[in-house]
């Protein structure tokens, strides 16, 4: 798996992992790397986008929390994306999300969606 010049990191920890919704939202199934990102936690969200629903197969999706409780980590994977599939994913994911840049555990800096 290549993080090489022209790619974006990407933290996923939820649907974004999934192959089927890779598929459906890049075309292809990314690899990835396994990472920690410690101060957040876990919530759960109702999605009212029935794209992203049907998509994802679930109505309720996993929604970031920033507490910087350095006890409170989230494990997930790293994709690299191109720019073009950075953009898919923010079309992927709905109004409940913004995108931010975090540190990672490994000291990658990465994309993560994280609760508005």
């Amino acid at each position: 798996m290549s993080f090489g010049p022209g790619t974006e990191s990407l933290f996923a920890y939820g649907t974004l992992q999934l192959p089927e919704v890779q598929l459906d939202t890049f075309g292809r199934v990314i690899p990835g790397q396994d990472d920690v990102l410690h101060g957040y936690r876990v919530e759960w969200a109702e999605v009212d986008d029935d794209r992203a629903a049907q998509s994802s197969g679930s109505g309720a999706h996993r929604v970031l929390r920033r507490t910087d409780d350095p006890r409170d980590h989230v494990f997930g994977r790293v994709l690299a994306l191109t720019p073009e599939e950075l953009d898919a994913a923010d079309e992927y994911e709905v109004s409940l999300y913004r995108r931010v840049s975090v540190s990672l555990s490994s000291g990658r800096r990465a994309w993560v969606y994280v609760g508005r």
